[in-house]
């Protein structure tokens, strides 16, 4: 066990403010902070700070700010673009992490909201909400792990988008700790407040480059009290944004989910659970949702859309779950195909985002580049598809060393990103920026962008302490 980097008096001056406790400066008591979920990315760190509350937060903002130490603002590390840990820099940081800030603070199910801080878990906060009859809509893969505070910091999507909306969406309030460490309440509790500037949307989606999210206040709903899920089989992409439209226009707002998988990945669901079984052979498949919270048919009303479907030959076949047990097997599949490619090792690994209508002709450029140009590589594609979010991914062939796959795999996701932005679309619909797409999501801003971006940065945080490489370039370029 060794402690690098730090100096006896600085180490003591951060002791000095949050314990003994609250801070790590040693190998073993830093390890778990310093790569991220896919085991990509590695980084380091002077010291990882864990406040316990809000005043320790801002204790040790003010003192970092004094000693010049740049911060890493963290939650849960879930990330997949090395956001919440510092890569390829020789810049001293330390990692300030909300893990102990982990409360749910209140739920008022009369006014449906719910209060927790920064630090509390995803899962947590849906199963507090449960508890009062009221759900909480976001829905992640990794919500047994990722953190509230972290999912405002992301501006976090996941499966049920289509209905509830981004992390943006569901978002009433926010405290935050500023970079000279002073504390911003913007709870309030209300649905509406005009009274101009909406400051909390300043600091959703900033990746901590603003300041250090500490609570969240968040919308709840009625609990569903029904839940319809199919599983269909389809004969193309094409057909499954034909069904989309239809399904949006029959199904209206009931429809919670729609995610589309191609074939392909199924032997990645497998490898995460070798007992996983498609429930219908088809090129593409179709997991639908519906969900209703009052006395609605939604049995009746989903078969009457598919045996409509199914006569036009949109849909080829269809599995309804007859229970809430097989309604999970259906998702684990979805759930499963993600663990599958982290298993496979490293791949490709692209969060596209282009109008709905426009998710055929991505999949078949890119499927075409791989093909043609990378012959041996794998395409994966699947994604929300009622929102225009695919995954499109790419698995390089057993075999090949991971130094050349890693340059091969850079290149082949630089000409995807030029098939979404020909498109019209976003390079990162739900993953963010963070440091691994800072430099090609700043080359894509239009000069104007770029000006109103750093002023926002140059305002705020006019030390840049806070997360230096995450979204911006070199302090140079900013201005």
């Amino acid at each position: 066990m060794t402690i690098h980097g730090i100096s006896p008096e600085v180490l003591a001056a951060l002791e000095g403010v949050l314990g003994r406790n609250g801070v790590a400066a040693d190998s073993d008591g830093m390890a778990k902070y310093l790569g991220d979920w896919s085991g990509d990315h590695h980084g380091g760190a002077l010291a990882v700070l864990k406040p316990a509350s809000v005043a320790d937060v801002q204790a040790a903002v003010r003192l970092c700010g004094t000693l010049g130490l740049a911060m890493i603002p963290q939650g849960g590390n879930t990330g997949l673009v090395a956001g919440a840990i510092d890569i390829g820099t020789d810049r001293g940081m330390v990692i300030i992490n909300t893990e102990r800030l982990n409360k749910v603070r209140l739920v008022d199910a009369d006014n449906f909201t719910l209060q927790a801080d920064a630090g509390c878990i995803l899962q947590h906060i849906k199963d507090a909400a449960e508890n009062q009859d009221c759900l909480f809509p976001l829905a992640l893969g990794a919500q047994g792990s990722c953190q509230i505070g972290g999912n405002a910091a992301s501006n976090a999507g996941g499966v049920n988008v289509l209905r509830y909306g981004m992390a943006r969406d569901l978002i009433v309030g926010l405290e935050v700790v500023l970079p000279d460490g002073e504390l911003w309440s913007g709870f309030s509790g209300l649905r509406k407040d005009n009274r101009g500037y909406d400051l909390k949307q300043l600091f959703i989606g900033s990746e901590g480059t603003l300041g250090i999210i500490t609570g969240v206040e968040v919308k709840l709903f009625p609990k569903p009290g029904r839940i319809e899920t199919a599983y269909l089989g389809l004969p193309s992409f094409e057909a499954a944004i034909a069904l989309f439209r239809q399904a949006r226009r029959e199904c209206s707002d009931l429809m919670s989910a729609f995610e589309i998988i191609g074939s392909e990945c199924m032997e990645l669901a497998r490898l995460a659970d070798p007992k996983i079984t498609a429930p219908v052979t088809a090129p593409v498949h179709v997991l639908i949702e519906l969900s209703s919270s009052g006395a609605i048919d939604l049995r009746t009303l989903l078969v009457e859309f598919l045996a409509g479907v199914m006569e036009q030959h949109l849909v080829t076949d269809a599995v309804l779950a007859e229970s809430s047990a097989q309604a999970r097997a259906f998702w684990a599949i979805r759930e499963g195909l993600v663990e599958g490619q982290a298993k496979r090792g490293y791949h490709v690994r692209t969060d596209l985002s282009v109008r709905i209508s426009d998710i055929p002709v991505l999949i078949a450029r890119a499927r075409h580049l791989v093909s043609t140009e990378h012959p041996g590589w794998i395409s994966q594609a699947y994604g929300h598809a009622g929102d225009g979010n695919i995954h499109f991914n790419v698995l390089p062939p057993r075999g090949l060393g991971e130094t050349e796959a890693r340059t091969r795999g850079s290149a082949i996701t630089t000409k995807l990103y030029d098939i979404v932005n020909a498109l019209g679309g976003s390079i990162s619909a739900e993953h963010g920026i963070g440091r691994t797409r800072q430099r090609v999501y700043w080359d894509g801003m239009s000069s104007v962008q770029r000006r109103l971006v750093g002023t926002l940065k140059n305002a705020l945080d006019p030390n840049g302490l806070m997360n230096p490489g995450c979204l911006f370039p070199p302090a140079e370029t900013v201005s």
